[in-house]
């Protein structure tokens, strides 16, 4: 069976590039017909927070991405010690004594020479007196993972195709701090072993994770999974933007956009498939496929969301928004309203606008007898469905009026507005009484 799983730390608020992967997961594990996890790593205990992973959770549910299952890193503290003891046993992890400064001072040597910064495993080297003497300083080992440099590092990629990694030229991974608080290297290999994940999605940032990763499930004697690195986005502007951290479902909601807006441009974006506005996932679900990936940054563009959510709008059926639109507002009030929306929060002003009050702009001079005239008409004619164009048909034979002369003084006498929803379908909605009022 495939599984999949989203992990977000819980030390913030979910950003679109979270969003992508944590869908891109979802959309694999359900064509797939397997299962979607969501791990919460929140081995940072101080900067996780709890109304952070609640966050997550509500974030996921808006977004109809329910997982199947959930598990938290800080409840799985005693398998990771397990497995690190392993580790001991076998010789894949050692103590480090270098402190931060002394790795900092290392690492702007090795660029100063125009070498790579990786570090010289001088921590292999040490005598059991140099080992004697830290500890008497009060200094504690970090721990590595050491990589085999025998064992060249290659994977297919689902995205990138081959990939091909010389150990030698890669750091052995930090994998517990002094104060033996984890990082996000073993814990993670530890979790997707446990929990049996199949495929990890994520962004291209963690390839070299990967690398050494791969060597860590080989360590514990496990099947390595299959994984996808993703293309990251970049903003409007055509670079990565520190923008893109910022936007999240707190503010898509905030602008009022649809879920299936935010699904139906992430699923495809940066793809070579086109966007299309998708009233629900099924059609995503089936066609979703890594291959049609590309390796180039993909571009978010709020403009492109806004566009995408307003085509969505205008072709759902009323059953579907019912609940969330002003009291009072029915089937054909928002057949009505539908095609004039951007989101759904402008049906609330429209119907303001049906029901009154309005602020009706002073009529020009010229209007004035031309809508006292129009009043007169509409008491004596019948109010049906018709209204709208019995109605300007009489006023265009009794004055001679045709076009935006015609149409605009009514529109903005009636509504307040120039442009909006037909005034055909408004003006029943308005009613008789109010309408003769407004044009009083």
């Amino acid at each position: 069976m495939t599984i999949t799983r989203f992990a977000p730390s819980p030390t913030g608020h979910l950003h679109v590039g979270n969003i992508r992967a944590a869908l891109h997961n979802w959309l694999y594990a359900r064509q797939s017909g397997g299962r979607f996890l969501l791990r919460l790593d929140d081995t940072d205990l101080e900067r996780s927070r709890p109304e952070y992973a609640d966050s997550i959770r509500a974030d996921l549910t808006w977004l109809g991405l329910l997982p199947d299952a959930e598990v938290r890193q800080s409840d799985r503290f005693a398998l990771y010690e397990q497995q690190f003891a392993a580790l001991k046993a076998s010789g894949h992890v050692y103590p480090a004594y270098e402190s931060a400064q002394e790795l900092d001072l290392r690492r702007k040597v090795l660029l100063g020479r125009g070498l790579p910064p990786v570090y010289d495993r001088a921590a292999l080297s040490l005598t059991p007196d140099q080992i004697a003497a830290y500890e008497a300083e009060g200094r504690t080992p970090h721990w590595r993972f050491r990589l085999d440099h025998a064992l060249p590092i290659t994977w297919t990629d689902l995205i990138r195709d081959a990939q091909h990694f010389d150990p030698k030229l890669l750091s052995d991974p930090v994998i517990r701090r002094a104060d033996g608080s984890w990082l996000y290297m073993l814990p993670s290999v530890i979790d997707d072993i446990d929990m049996g994940i199949t495929h990890v999605v994520r962004g291209e940032d963690h390839v070299s994770n990967t690398a050494t990763q791969i060597q860590m499930f080989a360590a514990l004697g496990a099947p390595i999974p299959s994984f996808a690195h993703e293309a990251l986005l970049t903003g409007s502007e055509g670079k990565l933007s520190k923008r893109l951290g910022s936007l999240g479902v707190v503010h898509f909601r905030e602008m009022g956009l649809e879920p299936m807006a935010i699904v139906s441009l992430l699923a495809r974006l940066g793809t070579s498939q086109p966007v299309e506005p998708f009233a629900d996932a099924s059609a995503l679900i089936d066609s979703f496929d890594f291959s049609h990936f590309g390796r180039a940054p993909a571009r978010f563009d709020e403009a492109e969301l806004a566009a995408l959510n307003q085509k969505i709008l205008h072709h759902l059926p009323y059953a579907t928004v019912a609940d969330r639109l002003p009291d009072g507002m029915g089937e054909a009030a928002w057949t009505a309203i539908q095609p004039n929306l951007e989101t759904l929060g402008g049906a609330a002003e429209w119907w303001r606008i049906v029901t009154g009050p309005i602020d009706a702009p002073t009529a020009d001079p010229e209007d004035a007898d031309f809508l006292k005239a129009a009043q007169a008409i509409l008491s004596t004619l019948p109010f049906d469905e018709s209204i709208w164009r019995t109605l300007t048909d009489a006023l265009k034979a009794e004055t001679g009026r045709k076009g935006k002369t015609l149409f605009l003084p009514l529109r903005r006498a009636l509504t307040g507005r120039d442009h909006g929803p037909d005034m055909a379908a408004l003006l029943p909605l308005i009613g008789l009484e109010e309408a003769l009022q407004r044009l009083g």
